[in-house]
């Protein structure tokens, strides 16, 4: 089943269920309200959520609508809590090979992961908003799923059990003030500004042979002002699976229904061309393709998003259908 939340002038907005082609959505709302609601009872609504959306599929809902994604807020637009892990170590490899710093070994054993800010999650065509251009504006393309809850201490396999469903996610960051934030040692705040995401979240019943060991292998599409720029193959080069992100997460604290895990930065091997690295698959972030520049030519050539700029982000299914919807955003001064 896909489901969204649409915006009704309150703070969690309406549940509505929206077909598997994305054309038309119907109200959940005798139902359920909100996407809370189901996460928090999801053994007795999850199973009527799934015969509307049978119902939606078939096209035999009587009071059915188009569904329009320029009305949808965040599938759940303030969550218990959004971890973004770094679950692809050569995103990690290329940006430290950039600078001359080595990767340490506990990397490639030990997720990177961050708290992000869970209060304020934007839909996926607000538009992104930042003081300053100074800041060093970057979008970053990724993988996100929502989890019911998970014990504390459960492994990587039994954190699988415990996803519920899957969204695309745009991390935006300011990489001008991570510096400084990171030099304290207390990790980001203010360099990481509202995350944003996909109008739709998906059932993992979705996602067919895609979905295989917490890993998706699809392509995440990226383009910048209208130019594709990233087409990253999510599963194969996935370091750390969403189990294994999960199981992170808990190793000392329950994790609750309603949670958000980010996978990072979606990110592919160089290959070589003669005795030079290059990167045909492009790139899910600013940051990532400075790098590739700095290591190619001395020095990065690309500046990172002015204001009036617009990020898409988007995944095909199988069938080259849209799977959870596209983000589709415009970066303008805030106010």
């Amino acid at each position: 089943m896909k489901l969204a939340t649409y915006k009704d002038g309150s703070r969690d907005g309406q549940l509505v269920a929206v077909s598997r082609d994305l054309s038309t959505a119907h109200y959940a709302t005798g139902i359920a309200h909100t996407l809370q609601q189901v996460l928090d009872d999801w053994n007795f609504l999850a199973p009527q959520l799934q015969d509307l959306s049978q119902t939606l599929n078939h096209g035999k809902a009587r009071h059915g609508f188009p569904f329009e994604p320029e009305r949808c807020m965040a599938p759940l637009p303030r969550a218990c809590q959004w971890a973004d892990g770094s679950a692809y170590i050569n995103h990690v490899e290329l940006v430290r090979q950039a600078r001359g710093a080595q990767v340490p070994a506990s990397f490639y054993t030990d997720p990177l992961m961050y708290q992000g800010a869970s209060d304020d999650l934007l839909g996926p065509c607000d538009e992104v908003r930042v003081p300053s251009e100074d800041f060093g504006i970057d979008f970053e393309a990724e993988l996100a799923v929502v989890t019911a809850d998970v014990p504390m201490g459960a492994s990587a396999d039994e954190a699988l059990e415990g996803i519920r469903l899957l969204m695309l996610a745009n991390d935006v960051s300011l990489r001008h003030l991570i510096p400084d934030e990171l030099a304290k040692g207390f990790g980001f705040v203010q360099s990481k500004p509202a995350t944003a995401f996909s109008p739709v979240a998906v059932s993992l019943d979705e996602l067919g042979p895609a979905w295989q060991g917490g890993r998706l292998h699809l392509t995440l599409h990226s383009s910048w002002n209208g130019r594709k720029v990233g087409m990253c193959e999510a599963g194969p080069e996935m370091t750390f699976h969403f189990g294994q992100l999960i199981a992170h997460l808990c190793k000392t604290r329950r994790v609750r229904a309603g949670s958000i895990i980010g996978s990072g930065t979606v990110s592919n091997k160089a290959v070589l061309e003669g005795d030079k690295p290059h990167w045909p698959k492009g790139y899910s972030c600013i940051a990532e393709k400075r790098a590739m520049e700095t290591l190619l030519d001395g020095q990065p050539s690309t500046d990172f998003m002015k204001f009036g700029d617009r990020i898409r982000i988007d995944m095909k299914d199988a069938h080259g259908q849209s799977l959870c919807g596209a983000i589709d955003q415009c970066v303008v001064p805030a106010l």
